[in-house]
């Protein structure tokens, strides 16, 4: 056990050489010219965005993208002084805290255009901009047809600058098809074309993800916005295929993050009873129980009820019975020498076993990034160097 995580119930073990080797990855596939924008909202995928901004700014991240205002002050007081892109909408309320946090702002209606104009025509410089541009996806972003009303904005701006344009492709990750992607690459560059012949010069262009830059290596331009990949989890299973039939067939990653917990309790339970709330299992021989002091309040999806493992001593343990709001339980009966406190893999390696996110997902219905992102930030983080 690591005795600096002694104290704690249940935390999460980031390791720096994994974190480090899929940047590393990363960067082998992108041209050196090409920027890197690690993306670190929702905690940095799940993963500590204080821990993750100072292994960022250790490995040379040019630049780091958030979702929101909170999360660009923590990476300030987390001491990154580079380049911070603001990817989602900031109220006009807090238009100025973005001054003051010196970040670049995603804009992608007149109303934030026309707020940051005027705040930037009493600062010192003109506020930098990227805009969103629409492709495909119809999440945020303008359309074609709204370019050049923007572009005019833009030119008659004295207190912002376009120094961007970006998109986000829609289904680059869900299928080994990429016509969709393609189109929305040709609508972006038909869009881009029309940026540059009504003057704007030397803008910055941003389309892959980390998906994209896996499958459509054309998706590069200028700079990539890599999420998922950074923290070494594969952004779909399509994703993988793609990659394992491809020119890059040997590329691996790292998972980042293992969670952890301990043993609160062992008891045992006579064949017949009910474990849990509903009384949803009932036990066929006599069970020794481990009950592990975390549940669906610190990101334990209870959807994985009955349905997923544990590993203890580098054995599987089944859940039994529902998951509560902060605990639940597991049968050890086949597992030699478990004591209280033992530790508790949930997601990650122990011996010769591992449990992925992907794994939860599955059972859960859902996605990797969701497993990832909903780990309570009360849970902490923990760096491991080795």
């Amino acid at each position: 056990m690591n005795n600096n995580c002694s104290q704690y119930l249940t935390w999460a073990e980031i390791s720096a050489p994994a974190f480090k080797h899929n940047l590393a990855v990363f960067r082998s596939l992108m041209k050196a010219t090409t920027k890197l924008v690690l993306v670190v909202k929702a905690n940095a995928y799940g993963h500590g965005l204080s821990h993750v901004t100072r292994l960022a700014a250790a490995e040379g991240v040019d630049i780091l993208g958030v979702h929101q205002l909170d999360e660009a002050a923590e990476i300030r007081k987390s001491g990154w002084t580079g380049p911070i892109l603001v990817l989602g909408y900031v109220p006009i309320a807090r238009l100025k805290n973005g001054v003051d946090l010196a970040v670049d702002h995603t804009v992608f209606s007149k109303e934030i255009v026309d707020a940051l104009d005027e705040i930037g025509r009493t600062q010192s410089h003109p506020i930098p901009c990227h805009l969103k541009l629409e492709t495909g996806l119809h999440r945020q972003g303008i359309t074609e047809e709204e370019l050049p009303g923007f572009l005019e904005r833009f030119h008659r701006a004295k207190g912002l600058r376009l120094t961007g344009i970006s998109t986000h492709f829609a289904n680059i990750e869900d299928t080994t098809d990429r016509n969709y992607a393609r189109s929305q690459l040709e609508r972006f560059q038909r869009m881009s074309d029309i940026v540059g012949a009504n003057g704007f010069k030397d803008i910055v262009r941003h389309a892959a993800c980390t998906a994209a830059i896996l499958t459509m290596p054309e998706t590069e331009l200028d700079w990539v916005r890599l999420g998922i990949g950074a923290y070494g989890i594969w952004p779909s299973h399509e994703t993988l295929v793609s990659v394992r039939t491809g020119k890059f067939n040997r590329l691996d990653l790292h998972p980042a993050l293992t969670w952890k917990a301990r043993i609160a309790q062992i008891k045992r339970a006579s064949a017949g009873a009910f474990i849990g709330y509903g009384c949803t299992h009932k036990l066929t021989r006599d069970t020794r129980l481990a009950v592990i002091p975390l549940g669906y309040s610190e990101g334990y999806d209870r959807r994985l009820s009955g349905l997923a493992h544990v590993l203890i001593r580098g054995n599987r343990a089944p859940i039994l019975g529902r998951i509560c709001m902060n605990m639940f339980m597991c049968d050890i009966t086949d597992i030699v020498g478990v004591i209280p406190e033992d530790e508790v893999v949930l997601i990650g390696q122990q011996g010769s076993d591992q449990i992925k996110a992907s794994d939860l997902a599955s059972m859960a219905q859902t996605i990797s990034y969701e497993i990832l992102a909903r780990i309570s930030p009360a849970i902490p983080r923990v760096l491991i160097n080795d």
